[in-house]
């Protein structure tokens, strides 16, 4: 079972692996991009613009970004502790920052 959260895409915009990283990093946390539609990334790889799933990697663990539609989901396992549960609220608040422009 996942725990999920769900944002709404305007338009369908995507923000971009280089902005949430950046965000990141502003919060002083470290995230590196693990995968691009299920296949490893490279470590300073850039996903096309038309990805359909990240998987970013925190000191805790990973936590996967999903496109769907007019949706972007924030997933992480049921199971996950609370330093992945923490990096997977972040991630996702990050995600609706940078889509609001703030």
């Amino acid at each position: 079972m996942s725990l999920e959260h769900t944002i709404q895409l305007p338009k369908r915009k995507v923000p971009s692996w280089s902005a949430l990283r950046n965000a990141l990093a502003d919060r002083g946390i470290e995230s590196a991009l693990r995968m691009i539609d299920g296949l490893p990334a490279l470590p300073d790889e850039e996903p096309p613009e038309e990805w359909r799933e990240l998987r970013v990697g925190f000191a805790a663990g990973m936590v996967t970004l999903r496109r769907e539609g007019d949706t972007l989901r924030c997933l992480i396992w049921g199971n996950a502790d609370f330093a992945l549960q923490a990096a997977w609220h972040t991630l996702a608040e990050v995600c609706q920052r940078v889509l609001d422009g703030s």
